[in-house]
């Protein structure tokens, strides 16, 4: 679970550099790098101009000491997490790692991010795969819609936690525990939520997650993680992996050039030539994550939801819809709506930037992602573009 934040009242605002006139409310689309983070990689390149001043051993500090704070952060263990460039290597790990059948199923849900028709569709072709895409039964997926697809053929669920494009979030622990019944699989990608709302692999369920690190951890961008639940490792299949991740790889004198065999880890997941100390990126999420930690998760969600149930009170009935669950419980930690028309929403959108209030538009949506830097100040700036 992540830590709690501070008891003593924090002005977060200046952990960040100044948005220049601008009203940021985009962290789902890319966060800002924190102060700390900056002053991390700054660090990081003037070690790289010395790197004999350094010892073997700081090899290995930085990336340790990430596995170690994500699993903190998602109530995990260090070698269940693997460092990753993104959500997708993740994805792709799971599916070049399962034993598969031909007639195996993998449902997903339709309008997912793509990286699932991305990863999962060329298996078919690969590995003779059903890809089953199920649509919502009302207005947002639920956890019963992908429940109903399942068969005895399925082998996998993969879908977001949080949904990209109305902010919508599984009943995780529901789908787990359904699909887990029937001999199935979860893998959830938790991007739109890990950093923003408070989580824990044991109560969601899932065997597999995947992150990108570029949104809520606050890290650069072309940084992530995968998680696997330890039970998996043993099944997967043999594959090629990160020469880093040999068994006694942390002494560079007496490497296994012979039969090299990855640890009992999700190390060997690891971005080759990625996960090491003079990574910069690497260097970022690793600050970025303490950061989130210090922080507090929870922190960072009621102060979200807070802001949305304002953004969604205050708009303007007769223009605008909200589009997103009002729900706290069936909500991530941001909030979308809609005009009346998909022109007039993209119009919206539009003379939001020009007025320098920066959301996202996803699928004919306007998405609205805050944080500690932003205030009431901001939404109440959102709504006043929006009705003049």
């Amino acid at each position: 679970m992540a830590s709690t934040a501070s008891p003593q009242k924090i002005d977060w605002r200046q952990e960040w550099f100044e948005f220049e006139g601008a009203t940021y409310l985009n962290v789902a689309g890319e966060s800002p790098l924190p102060k700390v983070s900056i002053r991390a990689v700054q660090a990081a390149l003037e070690a790289k101009r010395f790197p004999h001043t350094k010892p073997d051993s700081v090899f290995f500090e930085v990336p340790e000491r990430l596995r170690a704070g994500i699993a903190k952060l998602i109530g995990a263990k260090p070698e269940e997490i693997a460092l990753t460039t993104g959500a997708s290597t993740g994805v792709q790990a799971v599916a070049y790692g399962m034993q598969w059948k031909p007639g195996d199923e993998v449902i997903t849900a339709k309008g997912e991010f793509p990286l699932q028709y991305t990863t999962w569709k060329p298996m078919e072709e690969r590995e003779g795969l059903k890809v089953k895409v199920v649509g919502a039964s009302g207005r947002f997926p639920k956890a019963e819609d992908f429940l109903a697809a399942l068969t005895p053929r399925t082998r996998l669920v993969s879908a977001s936690l949080v949904r990209f494009d109305d902010g919508s979030m599984l009943d995780a622990a529901r789908l787990a525990d359904g699909c887990h019944k029937q001999g199935a699989l979860v893998l959830l990608d938790v991007s739109q939520a890990c950093g923003g709302l408070p989580m824990n692999v044991k109560s969601l369920g899932a065997d597999f997650l995947v992150c990108a690190g570029y949104k809520w951890l606050f890290g650069p961008f072309g940084t992530g993680f995968f998680w696997i639940k330890s039970e998996h490792l043993a099944a997967v299949r043999p594959a090629p992996f990160y020469w880093m991740a040999v068994a006694g790889s942390h002494n560079f004198a007496e490497l296994n050039f012979e039969d090299p065999k990855p640890g009992a880890s999700a190390k060997r997941w690891d971005a080759p030539e990625w996960a090491s100390h003079f990574n910069f990126n690497l260097v970022g999420l690793d600050a970025s994550v303490e950061f989130v930690q210090r922080m507090g998760v929870e922190t960072v969600a009621e102060h979200n939801h807070a802001l949305i149930e304002m953004m969604f009170e205050r708009l303007p009935k007769d223009r605008c819809v909200a589009a997103s669950p009002l729900e706290r419980a069936e909500r991530g930690p941001y909030g979308c709506f809609v005009a009346r028309t998909a022109e007039k929403t993209k119009a919206l959108y539009e003379k939001l930037r020009q007025e320098n209030v920066f959301v996202s538009l996803r699928e004919n949506k306007i998405r609205v992602s805050p944080h500690l830097y932003n205030t009431e100040r901001d939404i109440d700036r959102l709504i006043s573009v929006i009705t003049a």
